[in-house]
């Protein structure tokens, strides 16, 4: 039977429960706070330079196929996908590793830092290719119900593999701390530190080694603009400028929303936005975790930001880097730890402009720099300046050039802006960390357990943050109203 669905937000998440939902044949709308679609994942235009300001790694390329392959349809129908090659750079004190685009590359690379160390490398990542394979097609796609949804025969024979972290194996094969740094920082974009998440997830590392990284020409936005193009062309009803103020239950069913002073009647509401934030949109008695709850949860980190053009072609770069030149565990224990601005943090730059053309004018740079914090610290115009200062002058003593006086204009998002934008709980980036005690049946439900009829999806529920399992994560909470 057809049904009404109201879905607040539109980032991947909803936009794919969107797409799922209307092919079964309900009547879906979108309501978007922002005046764009797509949630986190946004765009800066100026001055001839584009930013992705949301995410910026396409990863695990199969995932993205599989969604538009639901529908008949294909990647290459909307956007022009290119591998990287190299994939990244790395930035130590000493040294640069290059990551290739192909296991050979990255294995010489390996053995010009540790002889000897391609041979454990091949092994380490053989076996991420398994657990990929279980991961993606078997564990992920279970809607986080029941701690039986994790029993199989394949993951019967891995339980040690939750028990171990990555941390723990990756130190057991190999001893040189660059290549320690390299295999543990994939499993950074799940949001938690490598001595707490289970081995399992190990997976991150093929989908790093083994799949390589990608980028959609004109930006990781051309995914939104495709996953737009495909919704409207199915009957999703999109709109911007739309805010949910609140849900209305009557008789512990959600009966409606209320956008813009506006009471929408709706025979099901699903949310992608910040889950915390989507229950205060109920009256109290109808939430289903307390601010106890949340306060207790080990969140990704938040993030300073900046969007900057440069009016020449920087030196020493490639698309994605890494800056990895001070140390690492300091700088975690300042945001799991003991949440507090780092003294001297590790930094990520991306240049899109160096492999798509059309991200910058002729002979300028787009580049976007981000250090991850804390979420929940103060955040404050001379922070952001001190902490610019303080990257800036380490990038160009690394890449051994001065950028500083080529800078156009500046732009800067941190905490403040993630929680008036998003409604970010803390201001947190990524949602919830993938720890042990927060994977699959233990992370917040994707069906409401006290109000019928009211579904969430999206980076705190199943299965967890990154652009891959958004889209897995609609598709989930799809699933799930159609059965019930």
């Amino acid at each position: 039977m057809s049904k009404t669905i109201s879905i607040i937000g539109s980032g991947f998440s909803a936009l794919s429960a969107a797409c799922y939902l209307a092919k079964a044949g309900h009547t879906v709308s979108i309501y978007e706070k922002n005046d764009t679609v797509g949630g986190r994942a946004r765009q800066l235009i100026k001055d001839g330079f584009t930013f992705d300001i949301g995410p910026s790694w396409y990863w695990m390329p199969d995932v993205f196929e599989k969604f538009f392959n639901d529908f008949g349809k294909t990647t290459s129908d909307y956007y022009q996908l290119d591998k990287l090659s190299p994939a990244y750079k790395i930035f130590f004190l000493d040294d640069v590793i290059t990551i290739g685009d192909h296991m050979d590359k990255i294995c010489e690379e390996f053995e010009r830092i540790e002889a000897g160390s391609s041979k454990p490398l091949r092994k380490f990542i053989a076996r991420a290719q398994e657990h990929y394979d279980i991961a993606i097609n078997k564990v992920v796609l279970k809607p986080g119900v029941s701690p039986f949804e994790l029993v199989s025969k394949e993951t019967i024979t891995r339980v040690d593999q939750f028990f171990k972290t990555i941390s723990s194996e990756v130190r057991k094969n190999f001893k040189n701390p660059k290549l320690i740094s390299t295999l543990e920082f994939p499993v950074l974009f799940l949001g938690a530190k490598p001595n707490q998440t289970p081995s399992f997830y190990s997976f991150m590392n093929f989908a790093d080694f083994g799949l390589g990284t990608w980028h959609p020409k004109g930006g990781m936005y051309e995914i939104i603009k495709a996953m737009q193009s495909l919704a409207e062309s199915i009957g999703v009803s999109i709109y911007t400028n739309s805010n949910v103020e609140k849900i209305t239950v009557k008789n512990n069913t959600a009966e409606s929303i209320t956008v813009n002073e506006k009471i929408i009647p709706s025979d099901i509401v699903l949310s992608g936005a910040d889950y915390h934030h989507t229950e205060t949109l109920l009256e109290k008695q109808h939430r289903q975790y307390s601010e106890a709850y949340w306060n207790k949860r080990t969140f990704a980190p938040s993030s300073l930001l900046f969007y900057i053009g440069f009016d020449k072609k920087l030196q020493n770069i490639e698309h994605h880097n890494l800056f990895f030149d001070t140390d690492f565990e300091i700088h975690a224990k300042d945001i799991y730890d003991n949440p507090k601005w780092p003294e001297d943090p590790l930094f990520y730059a991306n240049f899109p402009s160096v492999t798509d053309k059309t991200m910058a004018p002729q002979h300028c740079e787009t580049g976007f720099f981000l250090i991850p914090i804390a979420p929940g610290l103060e955040d404050t115009p001379q922070l952001r300046d001190h902490y610019f200062n303080l990257i800036i002058k380490r990038f160009e003593k690394r890449t051994h050039q001065n950028v500083q006086k080529h800078i156009l204009f500046k732009s800067s998002f941190c905490v403040n802006d993630f929680i008036s934008e998003y409604n970010s709980y803390k201001g947190n980036a990524y949602g919830l960390a993938n720890t042990l005690t927060q994977t699959a049946f233990l992370r917040p439900k994707l069906k409401s357990k006290k109000v019928k009829d009211l579904y969430f999806t999206g980076q705190l529920t199943v299965p967890g943050p990154g652009v891959p399992p958004a889209l897995i994560s609609g598709k989930l909470v799809s699933e799930l109203i159609q059965k019930n």
